[in-house]
């Protein structure tokens, strides 16, 4: 009965026995609809109180945890407010610093032609900052998500295997709960939840493809920055951040709405953190952009400029990591059936 609301349940059923990594890959397997809770007989307020969600979400947590690199980065994900607070408060003080000493307070809350960012902050000190922490946080995301993957037992995937796995990932197909959507709040069924996950998803996609265009045109063309509002980097990253603010905004309300029995509140907080900075740093760069000529130019960069950064420096220490854990246990999950055989 269970095998129709998302992949865990079909998995399960190709072994006799657990070990904690399998139990890992299970967990990161399951894209929490919670079709199975609000379905189990044996859930509260039977007394065997079976939480299989909340179960999987724990262990989900801890795998993140446990495979974290370096080590002692770990902890990030039980402390996440402390920790992006000082990030935020650290790296916004670092650009505004970096600005009034290099064109001092007038420039800072005055208006530049065209909206020229590079007049306050030099495009090299925005490339040799930001560069090297995505390009770390990159690494540090490879190499937790290659432990979590050699710990499942996963051998090397056909590629069969991979597009079976991209192609759910990318579609989300196990948050569709077995095709009638998540169940977010009480009973009720409701695809708002993997639309709001694709709008994130796509979002962040599209101000990456900005980002790239942008760096195309400035290398690769000799065309600087600040570009027209309907050039192709404009046009990419305020779309991609218009869906991002809808797609955090959303998700948090769902969360709000969320039946507390089946979250651990420690991952609960860890969700909150991670949403809030992702909304906190699209709003600030649309808000860049819609406002670059004028006065707030200067301010809004810096804001911008300092949750950028701290969005990079906790991508491997966030929620963020859910979606690479995902289809890293989707890998497995194609590679163990048909796609594998």
């Amino acid at each position: 009965y269970c095998e129709g609301f998302c992949a865990v349940f079909p998995a399960m059923t190709r072994q006799r026995s657990f070990t904690e990594a399998d139990l890992s890959y299970l967990a990161n397997l399951c894209h929490n609809c919670k079709g199975c809770y609000y379905a189990c007989q044996y859930a509260a307020p039977h007394e065997f109180d079976v939480n299989f969600p909340k179960t999987m979400a724990e262990l989900r947590g801890l795998s993140w945890h446990d495979n974290a690199w370096p080590g002692f980065m770990a902890g990030t994900f039980r402390r996440p407010f402390l920790l992006t607070m000082l990030l935020l408060v650290a790296f916004t003080l670092f650009f505004l610093v970096a600005a009034v000493l290099g064109n001092g307070l007038q420039a800072l809350f005055g208006a530049h032609p065209g909206g020229d960012f590079y007049a306050l902050l030099p495009h090299e000190l925005l490339v040799w900052t930001a560069g090297p922490v995505f390009l770390f946080s990159l690494l540090a995301m490879g190499v937790s998500v290659a432990r979590f993957y050699r710990s499942a037992g996963a051998s090397a995937s056909p590629p069969k295997a991979g597009a079976l796995a991209m192609h759910d990932a990318f579609a989300l197909k196990n948050l569709g709960g077995g095709g009638h959507g998540c169940n977010d709040h009480n009973e009720e069924f409701s695809m708002a939840r993997r639309h709001l996950h694709h709008a994130v998803f796509y979002g962040f996609m599209l101000c990456f493809a900005a980002t790239a265009v942008g760096t195309v045109y400035h290398y690769g063309f000799g065309w600087h920055a600040p570009y027209a509002l309907i050039s192709l980097p404009v046009v990419l990253g305020m779309a991609g951040g218009a869906l991002l603010c809808i797609g955090a905004a959303g998700l948090y309300l769902i969360r709000r709405r969320a039946e507390p029995a089946v979250v651990p509140q420690w991952l609960n907080g860890m969700d909150t953190a991670f949403i809030g900075l992702l909304f906190y740093t699209t709003l600030s760069g649309l808000l860049l952009t819609i406002f670059r000529e004028t006065a707030w130019m200067g301010v809004l960069l810096v804001l911008h400029m300092g949750s950028v950064l701290t969005f990079f420096a906790l991508l491997p220490y966030s929620k963020m990591v859910h979606g690479i854990y995902r289809l890293a246990a989707l890998l497995r999950f194609h590679a163990d059936g048909k796609a594998g055989q």
